[in-house]
């Protein structure tokens, strides 16, 4: 099941919050080369280069469904590419500013990925990263227990996504050993005000959901979606109901 930009998109506005956030904690370096880790559709992208207007940026996504959004946005000092975060590592590309938006949750192995996403950063160079809490998001508890349950772990093959993000203190140790300072870490906490149970199914389905729906046939996915949903309705038991979601927000500069 590829990405779908609609049903991502139908979240826009609370997914661009953590994303202002995370890209005013940037300093406006003249002349400049930026990359965007999982750029997505790349608005974002197009946004942090009207915002730096002396930065040249590459947006990068490993999904061409999502990239097919993007081309329009193209213009000299703004271009795209087809990447997955292995190749990006493997280049011998270096950087004025590393930003990522809700994308390195579905890197596995943060002990090295940011050490090597450090290590391709120019002296002074920024680094940008904002990544969902999904080990303490109601929606994904939900659906992590429910895919060890059967008859799903037996479609699945056992298959479950862990997710890989670290503590706080783990993170900013890394950052320090890996020689940036300016370190600035938090969790945010973004509310979601939903009207009904297929709200936050919904929202969770242009994300999380997708590595599970695209291992499973027609039949097991209808099953997946009713159940999932009314584990959600119960859990939340009266609606309008708000949903806490919690993102993890870093910044730091490379000495």
């Amino acid at each position: 099941m590829p990405w779908n930009p609609e049903v991502y998109n139908q979240y826009k506005e609370i997914r661009y919050k953590p994303f202002y956030d995370l890209s005013a904690m940037l300093i406006d370096d003249h002349q400049s080369k930026a990359v965007d880790l999982g750029c997505g559709t790349g608005e974002q992208t197009f946004l942090l280069s009207q915002k730096f207007k002396q930065t040249s940026f590459l947006g990068i996504d490993s999904s061409s469904e999502m990239l097919s959004e993007a081309k329009e946005l193209s213009n000299d000092r703004l271009s795209f590419k087809q990447q997955d975060i292995a190749s990006f590592l493997a280049d011998e590309s270096r950087w004025d500013l590393i930003f990522s938006n809700a994308a390195l949750q579905w890197v596995d192995d943060h002990e090295k990925l940011f050490p090597a996403l450090i290590s391709k950063l120019n002296k002074d160079g920024q680094l940008a990263v904002q990544m969902p809490l999904q080990k303490d998001n109601t929606l994904n508890k939900l659906l992590n227990k429910l895919v060890q349950e059967e008859p799903f772990q037996k479609e699945l093959d056992g298959f479950r996504r862990e997710s890989p993000l670290l503590s706080i203190d783990e993170y900013a140790q890394i950052l320090f050993e890996n020689g940036l300072s300016d370190i600035n870490i938090s969790v945010r906490t973004y509310p979601i005000i939903a009207d009904n149970a297929k709200d936050l199914y919904d929202f969770i389905s242009g994300s999380t959901l997708i590595p599970y729906m695209e291992k499973l046939d027609d039949k097991a996915q209808a099953l997946l979606r009713q159940t999932f949903l009314a584990r959600i309705e119960d859990h939340f038991k009266r609606f309008p109901a708000i949903y806490p979601f919690k993102r993890i927000l870093m910044y730091a500069v490379k000495s």
